[in-house]
């Protein structure tokens, strides 16, 4: 086995879980909609912004720690929502929720989670935060919330850009379901996973925890998609939002906005943060990178609400490259799922150490011992979106 020591980057842990984890729940975490285009957009985009390199500072004493939502972290981080995740690896939220507590950065539980609010909140004892879909049964919505309230959840993030599902052409191809299906081409590739097949053995959970046992009538619940096109509300509008606010007393964040008109709505519906975010290309294919849509989203609602991001993050040099054009915290979903994948709760610790000590190394190289005052003057001028405003650095 491999081991953590050895793991250097990202993409070390992206590999490991490729060979370790079964094709189509590795499909699902690694592919977007349809061409793909906006999944490699918010990768690329955010590689081109190019670091101005400092010398003759002394940079001693940095400082990565900051603030999210009033509550401290060890670096503005958080562990984004993602469906399936118990699908990488045998009990994989409670796993991803241990390493995120034990680290210093919030984790989000999706509705579409293996292991329920109440597995993780058992498993943890410590608050979380929940990611909410809204579904046509708002009876359900209500008792989920309530659930997540008991749970301790500390924040509801809304997402509001999957009232239809984009198509993921390899989930299709694969035949995705929850467990896998007995076909000879699923047992061909488990047969090659055996690692994967005996944790899942040592379990129960296998489906989704949050809805099986849950809804009126439903016992079983195997093809996300087809629940997805038969649950999800697409009459969903603001004043829904607003409906959130008014029976959640704790913070909310809207996750899915991409204009600055629509983070004004969440705003003005009472959203204490909105991340920016695609869906990480696997909704709309050939909408805008995050990246490029978060500065105008910044000087809109910066001033009146938190900005986060998600969306192309592999590294602690992505990680900065947000925090410098504005956004006030990260979200992370493919890289903390590639570390599930290759290594359990110890390859999502070790995701979580490489974009840290990524993150202070660039910074110390930039010149800067402060994370909150990183601003744009540390990115090359010629990268920066046409009309951002560009500070040079002082000494």
């Amino acid at each position: 086995m491999t081991r953590p020591e050895m793991i250097t980057c990202i993409e070390d842990l992206r590999q490991q879980a490729k060979r370790r984890v079964p094709r189509m729940f590795y499909d699902y975490v690694d592919s977007g909609a349809y061409t793909e285009a906006t999944y490699r957009a918010n990768e690329r985009d955010l590689a081109r912004l190019g670091f101005v390199q400092r010398v003759g500072r002394n940079i001693t004493g940095r400082r990565l720690e900051s603030q999210i939502l009033g509550a401290p972290v060890r670096m503005p981080l958080a562990l984004a929502p993602t469906g399936l995740a118990g699908m990488q690896c045998a009990d994989g939220e409670i796993l991803a929720a241990r390493a995120a507590r034990d680290f210093g950065i919030p984790f989000t539980l999706s509705t579409v989670s293996i292991c329920s609010i109440e597995d993780v909140a058992a498993a943890t004892a410590s608050p979380f935060w929940f990611q909410l879909y809204v579904m046509k049964d708002r009876g359900f919505i209500e008792r989920l919330v309530g659930r997540a309230r008991a749970a301790g959840c500390t924040a509801l993030v809304v997402t509001v850009d999957l009232q239809v599902q984009g198509q993921r052409h390899k989930d299709i191809l694969n035949g995705l379901s929850t467990p896998p299906k007995p076909s000879l081409r699923n047992l061909i590739n488990l047969a090659t996973k055996p690692r994967w097949c005996l944790g899942m053995l040592g379990t129960k959970r296998r489906s989704f925890g949050n809805i099986v046992g849950h809804v009126s009538g439903v016992s079983d619940v195997t093809s996300l998609a087809g629940w997805v096109a038969e649950q999800f509300d697409q009459t969903l509008t603001w004043e829904d939002i607003g409906w959130l606010r008014r029976i959640w007393d704790r913070k909310l964040i809207v996750k899915g906005v991409m204009t600055a008109e629509d983070a004004q709505a969440a705003v003005d519906q009472g959203a204490d943060a909105v991340i920016v975010s695609n869906h990480g290309g696997r909704q709309l294919d050939g909408a805008p990178s995050s990246i490029s849509a978060l500065p105008a989203i910044v000087a809109k609602i910066g001033s009146q609400a938190e900005v986060h991001i998600d969306g192309g993050i592999r590294s602690g040099q992505d990680l900065l490259r947000v925090r410098a054009l504005g956004a006030h915290a990260a979200h992370i979903g493919r890289p903390f799922l590639y570390g599930l994948g290759a290594m359990g709760e110890t390859g999502v610790r070790r995701c979580l150490e490489i974009i840290h000590r990524e993150l202070d190394i660039t910074m110390a190289l930039c010149g800067q011992t402060d994370i909150a005052q990183v601003d744009a003057s540390i990115l090359a001028a010629a990268d920066l979106p046409a009309g951002f405003p560009h500070t040079p650095l002082t000494d």
